[in-house]
């Protein structure tokens, strides 16, 4: 699994990864955005491949970014190992570069914007777990590609 990017790859998806979901982005390497893209179930940090699948068949991604969940002083939390797994998993099936983020106050920040943009019916849906996983693929952008 790669740590630093060799090349800048153009199209990316990223992961908010969670054991009930999992929220998805896609973005770009050219504007260094990205946008919410769908929520993936799971069962006990087992998701669905079929869906993961899908789309990596319909956007065709150069790279692949997960965000890692970690303490606010770095330090691994009950999640982190799942996280990685789910990383490592990624790189085996799909062949493709797999970057890890560290993913601190993603979920947070995405409740608080949906919620200023659409009060509490906006925290519904896997709304968050999307808008986290934006956030991810962002900040990923803005560490990496500076």
């Amino acid at each position: 699994m790669n740590k630093k990017p060799d090349t800048a790859p153009k199209i990316l998806i990223g992961f908010d990864f969670g054991m009930k979901r999992i929220g998805v982005a896609i973005g770009q390497t050219i504007t260094q955005t990205a946008r919410p893209l769908d929520t993936i179930q799971s069962k006990e940090g087992e998701p669905n491949w079929d869906a993961i699948t899908h789309l990596i068949k319909k956007w065709l991604p150069d790279a692949l970014v997960v965000g890692i969940p970690l303490n606010m002083d770095g330090t691994d939390q009950a999640i982190t190992h799942h996280a990685r797994a789910f990383a490592n998993k990624l790189h085996d099936r799909f062949k493709l570069p797999v970057y890890e983020m560290d993913e601190r106050l993603t979920t947070k920040d995405a409740r608080e914007r949906l919620f200023i943009q659409g009060g509490y019916k906006a925290l519904q849906g896997g709304q968050v777990d999307r808008v986290a996983a934006q956030l991810i693929l962002q900040n990923w952008f803005a560490e990496k590609l500076k």
